[in-house]
């Protein structure tokens, strides 16, 4: 036998495995380090979440991404070094982690590597009913196992996509096993460059799971901020503060076509541009609007957006139990996002994911260890045959040598 495919084999079988997830999500902002203990599979998940760390990526290194990122006219070229070189950066970032937080790499089982997304294409997107869903990350795996020594499982989306799925939201997996909760109906809430959401039935019924996206999250606000005032986000959202909400650009935002498409569905950058925002600006003929005033609307589109689809989904639901809606991701440090996402859903008692013992920022990067963790060692829940949440494990193995 391998010796790599016995190192795996004696992994599944320890009561206990040190996994390190990474995300890099569509903001771009840095590489997130979670090393997590993990226990049991499935159902009887248990995580604990040793150390966390947000590497900030230099501009540098957003720059060679934004290249090729959500852009359908590339240099092919660029995009065949930056995925090796996306790789070979993440494992070097990884050893950088562990030997700040005194650990030796040999102390670590496996990596769960997300990846960095370069361009989302499902259906809904790409419009072209010949080709299947499709999603493409960049960071190759046996680049970041044979910088770091670590067995690496990579690439997860596209098993979800050659399942049926659209490659998004995969959160639904590892919040349905760590998160679940029996009597509380829960709404787990990422804002993201994405805003999406996972709905959790308060009987624990694998079968009623149910996530989606919403629309832009942080995307349209970031790069909005980038483009007016030089800056990487909107702190504090003290720019957007200074703004007032323009209800005919609101209104036109609200008008595309993916806003009335069935769930689930997911979409990204790709859609959610500044090209997005200038055609509604000239739709209302209106492009002399103040920078303030478009942030403001922004960031009143990104929460109106999320709560409408909260509801419209969620219609036929339980509401015989308590419903709570627990947040993580970037959006979470937006005040402004956060208190128009709470005026606009007063029903729901709104709480953060930090509540439940795990960080709203390390959440991402721990449900990808978490898929690791049932790749090696579950992969036994059936989420029923329903479109967006295929019964897969996921992960493409990779060996340090």
């Amino acid at each position: 036998m391998n010796a790599h495919i016995q190192k795996l084999y004696t992994i599944a079988q320890k009561p206990e495995r040190t996994i390190i997830g990474l995300m890099s999500g569509t903001s771009m902002d840095g590489l997130d380090v979670a090393l997590c203990t993990f226990r049991g599979e499935g159902g009887q998940t248990q995580v604990t979440v040793r150390e966390f760390r947000t590497v900030d990526f230099t501009e540098e290194i957003k720059a060679k991404i934004r290249t090729v990122f959500a852009k359908r006219t590339i240099d092919f070229q660029h995009l065949c070094v930056l995925n090796p070189w996306i790789g070979n950066l993440h494992g070097r970032l990884v050893l950088d982690c562990l030997e700040s937080w005194g650990i030796a790499p040999a102390e670590v089982d496996v990596i769960a590597s997300h990846g960095q997304t370069v361009f989302h294409a499902p259906r809904i997107l790409h419009g072209l009913d010949q080709f299947p869903n499709a999603t493409l990350q960049i960071g190759d795996g046996d680049h970041v196992a044979v910088t770091t020594g670590i067995i690496t499982l990579s690439d997860f989306r596209q098993k979800h996509c050659a399942a049926g799925g659209e490659g998004a939201p995969l959160a639904v997996y590892g919040d349905y096993l760590i998160f679940s909760e029996a009597g509380e109906n829960r709404i787990l809430l990422n804002l993201g460059g994405i805003a999406n959401f996972t709905f959790l039935p308060a009987n624990l019924n694998a079968d009623e799971v149910f996530a989606t996206d919403t629309g832009t999250g942080n995307t349209l606000l970031d790069a909005y901020t980038r483009q007016k005032f030089n800056k990487a986000y909107d702190a504090d959202a003290a720019l957007a503060r200074r703004g007032t909400i323009h209800e005919s650009l609101l209104a036109a935002l609200k008008q595309d076509p993916f806003f009335e498409k069935p769930f689930p569905k997911t979409t990204g950058p790709e859609l959610f541009s500044l090209a997005y925002l200038e055609a509604a600006q000239q739709q209302i003929q209106r492009t002399d609007l103040s920078p303030e005033d478009v942030l403001a609307t922004l960031t009143r589109f990104s929460a109106e957006t999320i709560a409408e689809a909260v509801h419209r989904s969620l219609k036929s639901r339980d509401t015989t139990q308590p419903w709570v809606l627990y947040a993580s991701g970037g959006g979470m440090h937006n005040p402004l996002l956060w208190q128009y996402i709470q005026e606009l859903l007063p029903e729901m008692t709104l709480r953060r994911t930090d509540e439940l013992g795990i960080s709203g920022d390390a959440k991402e990067a721990v449900l990808f260890a978490t898929l690791a963790n049932e790749a090696l060692v579950g992969g036994k829940t059936h989420f029923g045959n329903r479109q967006g949440v295929p019964s897969v494990s996921m992960g493409k193995i990779s060996f340090p040598n």
